[in-house]
């Protein structure tokens, strides 16, 4: 069974503290919402774990062996990043663009390895790109190109995903059709890591949190332990109402706190 293992991960980017001291370990089948407000570091752990960023302190462990000692093909074919930034500036048609997700997979310059095929169709079927697969890329709207994105990922068939709000700009239906194929993923075994702002679709889909603040490690367990009001003052500020449905706590934001307000 797969195997990441974070350890004491602190990042500085020119010059500024961004993560400190993070440690979590996490199994195949895991479903982890990443929460916190706007600047926590959701987006460099998930850069950090996925080897984009190198951390200042600490280490990334993949099946007890350390991130770095993995060649980037092999890396690539374990580890799957969705960005935040989801504009495709190339203009070549989706199916070429979902293609990309093979590439760990190729022996320049043979090309294409037997199957890749029909697992970038598999892929556009899930993420509902299919219809889209030979527009340029370039021409859809904002919506169409996140999930072309997330088709590319899926095409990755990767042990371990990680998706940096792959619900933005996104309406209902196809935030729920997202998290419903993420959600299906850890039931097959990978490893999701999803950093969200939505708190209650987090709350519907992951089985566990990891809440940041300012850089450390805030809160960690299952949704029904960590969403609470108090939660919601001391790392979000504002105050709300927590109620369950189904079993699982629905996050109802009323007001700001006031600066110099209580936050117990």
């Amino acid at each position: 069974m797969t195997q990441l293992i974070c350890e004491r991960i602190a990042c500085a980017l020119d010059g500024r503290q961004i993560l400190s001291d993070i440690t979590f370990r996490c199994s195949g089948g895991a479903f982890i919402g990443l929460l916190g407000p706007n600047g926590a570091g959701k987006s460099t752990l998930l850069k950090v774990l996925a080897r984009l960023l190198q951390p200042s302190a600490g280490q990334v462990l993949l099946d007890d062996l350390p991130a770095a000692s993995w060649t980037a093909a092999a890396y690539a074919r374990r580890v799957a990043y969705l960005p935040q930034e989801r504009v495709i500036h190339w203009p070549v048609s989706v199916e070429t663009i979902v293609a990309l997700g093979r590439l760990p997979y190729r022996n320049f310059p043979i090309g294409p390895a037997p199957g890749d095929e029909e697992i970038v169709s598999a892929a556009m079927r899930a993420a509902e790109v299919q219809h889209l697969r030979q527009r340029t890329a370039t021409r859809l709207s904002g919506g169409e190109q996140a999930r072309v994105l997330l088709a590319r990922v899926l095409a990755q068939q990767a042990e371990i995903i990680l998706a940096d709000e792959p619900t933005s700009a996104l309406d209902p239906a196809h935030q729920i059709s997202v998290m419903k194929t993420l959600h299906r993923l850890s039931e097959r075994g990978a490893i999701v890591i999803v950093a969200l702002h939505d708190l209650n679709l987090a709350s519907r889909w992951c089985d566990r949190l990891l809440v940041l603040k300012e850089g450390t490690l805030a809160a960690e367990g299952p949704p029904v332990h960590v969403l609470s009001s108090r939660l919601m003052r001391q790392v979000y500020g504002v105050e709300s109402r927590v109620i369950h449905d189904c079993g699982k706590p629905v996050v109802l934001p009323t007001a700001p706190i006031e600066k110099g307000g209580a936050e117990a």
